[in-house]
C-alpha cells in the first residue's frame, strides 16, 4: 500500500504543475472529445511523396510491384513500418542492413 501512494502522488503532481504552466487558450486541446476533432484544429489537406520517397519505400522490392503495394499511392505522414528497417539478417528480406 505505500508503495502506490508515491506513483499517484508524482502523477498528481505532474498535472497540477502541467496545468499551472497555462496552455494556451487559443490552441484546441485535442483528445477532450475523441469523438469528433476539436473546432479549429489543424488539418492536413494533402500529402505529396516525391520520387526519393517511393524509391525508400521500396527498397528491396523488385518490379513489377505487387497490388498489394498500391496503398503507398495513398500513405500519409504518419508512422508506418513498412518505411522503416526491421529485423537484422538472417530476416532482413528487404535488404534494409546491408
Amino acid at each position: 500500500m505505500k508503495n502506490t501512494i508515491i506513483p499517484i502522488t508524482l502523477s498528481g503532481l505532474f498535472v497540477l504543475s502541467t496545468a499551472a504552466t497555462g496552455a494556451d487558450p487559443a490552441y484546441p486541446i485535442a483528445g477532450t472529445a475523441p469523438y469528433q476533432r476539436p473546432a479549429g484544429a489543424p488539418v492536413i489537406e494533402w500529402v505529396q511523396h516525391d520520387r526519393a520517397w517511393f524509391e525508400h519505400a521500396l527498397t528491396g522490392i523488385q518490379r513489377p510491384y505487387p497490388r498489394s503495394l498500391y496503398f503507398l499511392d495513398n500513405q500519409g505522414n504518419w508512422y508506418t513500418p513498412f518505411t522503416r528497417p526491421g529485423m537484422t539478417p538472417p530476416y532482413d528480406l528487404r535488404g534494409w542492413h546491408q
